[in-house]
């Protein structure tokens, strides 16, 4: 995933109703809960905010794992986000997501700073900056310096943090709302739509932007039209992967039990077929079916907190002897329309990165290399070619022509299929 792709309800949140909380449901967060804890101790590169925002935000706690994690993202995370600012390297939804997942602690804002050409400032000021940046290069090039989904998610956390977000900035979201430019590749985003529902709706609440309020107020009521337009027919929002933010801005938006509650049972029903077995797609999935949001950070008060979350050590996982293969095509189209055709056999149940990994060993003719992110590794070079964010293009992947909802780490192989890699621009 390129993009960050990366959340609590509103001050006035009691105002809405619960979608649901009873029965089965508290056993089905609770291990959910646990599986997003114990995503910390097999956590491989940079510790991930997003994680430790959720879990901050969740009624069930281990604090002791939490403040581990917290001193991780302070030291490792913040030294990396240091490093690319020096390097005058966009960051703005990483450097949000910091900001959120600091907040969620309760942490002082004003003593977190980045010393960049020998001058520190305070991450807020930081963020700003990046906003700023963002803007401008909207005004000139039609489209953010990142994309919608970052730039919405530093406007939620510089205005969850207190400050007033600049109207230059919020306009630029109100108008890319209304032109409908909130896409990936040529498919709109129901994530960024989601992301920027809570963006708008913090900075109507926070009344500091009445100089367009019925701009704004327009823009709101588009996206939450949006948001309700995407619903499938199994209750999912956009696709299993986009629902948890969608139910979170609609509940930040004052969504009422029957917008919000098939979405509610499609993410029960997909967390029970251990669907969201990524940490990234936890985090975003736990904070809606708890009913809250990324909104809700901006009254966080770390006091009696339960202190009950215990991990139960897990059962040995048994590895058959005799596996199964499976065939798999694997397609490589070139940002010029030339295509490539590979065939490699591999064990059922294999990610598709696994596979991949095969298909390079046996075949002299392909070659990939991968990135990190939030959400899991993904492809930035294929057969020498790139597909950088940089040049607004990525490796688009999809199985027998349907586009993967999932990353290369964690789509599973479980039939012969045709995977095709392809180079893209968004």
């Amino acid at each position: 995933m390129i993009t960050l792709v990366i959340i609590s309800a509103l001050i006035g949140f009691a105002s809405t109703k619960p979608c649901d909380t009873e029965g089965s449901n508290t056993e089905l967060l609770l291990s959910l809960n646990k599986n997003l804890l114990r995503s910390l101790e097999s956590q491989e590169g940079l510790p991930n905010p997003s994680v430790h925002l959720a879990l901050r935000l969740s009624n069930n706690h281990n604090l002791a794992k939490e403040s581990e994690h917290l001193n991780r993202l302070k030291n490792e995370l913040h030294n990396d986000i240091q490093s690319s600012l020096s390097n005058s390297q966009p960051v703005t939804g990483v450097l949000a997501l910091y900001n959120l997942a600091l907040k969620s602690s309760c942490y002082d804002l004003n003593t977190v700073t980045f010393t960049v050409n020998e001058r520190s400032e305070a991450l807020l000021t930081h963020l700003k900056n990046q906003m700023e940046l963002e803007k401008e290069h909207i005004a000139f090039s039609h489209r953010p310096l990142t994309n919608y989904y970052q730039y919405s998610l530093g406007v939620l956390a510089l205005c969850v943090s207190g400050i007033r977000v600049n109207n230059h900035v919020t306009n630029k979201l109100i108008k890319a709302a209304e032109h409908k430019q909130f896409k990936h590749g040529e498919s709109e985003s129901v994530d960024t739509y989601a992301m920027a529902g809570m963006a708008l709706q913090c900075v109507k609440d926070s009344g500091s932007h009445m100089q367009n309020a019925a701009g704004l107020d327009t823009a709101l009521s588009k996206i939450k039209q949006k948001l309700l337009a995407s619903h499938r027919a199994d209750g999912h929002i956009g696709n299993e992967f986009s629902t948890g933010l969608a139910v979170q801005a609609l509940l930040a938006m004052g969504s009422e039990v029957a917008e919000c509650a098939a979405s509610m049972e499609a993410m029960r029903t997909a967390a029970r077929s251990n669907a969201y077995h990524n940490p990234m797609a936890i985090s975003q999935t736990l904070p809606a079916l708890q009913q809250t949001s990324y909104m809700a950070v901006k009254s966080k008060e770390c006091l009696t907190e339960d202190n009950t979350l215990v991990l139960e050590p897990l059962d040995p996982v048994v590895v058959s002897p005799n596996q199964v293969k499976v065939n798999v095509m694997v397609e490589v189209v070139t940002s010029s329309g030339a295509a490539a055709l590979y065939s490699v056999r591999v064990p059922k149940g294999s990610s598709l990165l696994e596979a991949l990994e095969l298909l390079k060993e046996e075949n002299v003719g392909f070659t990939f290399e991968k990135e990190s992110s939030l959400w899991g590794p993904f492809l930035s070079v294929v057969n020498g070619e790139q597909a950088r964010q940089s040049d607004r293009r990525y490796w688009h992947l999809s199985s027998d022509d349907t586009a993967l909802t999932e990353g290369v780490g964690d789509f599973k192989i479980e039939a012969a299929q045709r995977i095709t890699i392809r180079n893209t621009s968004y």
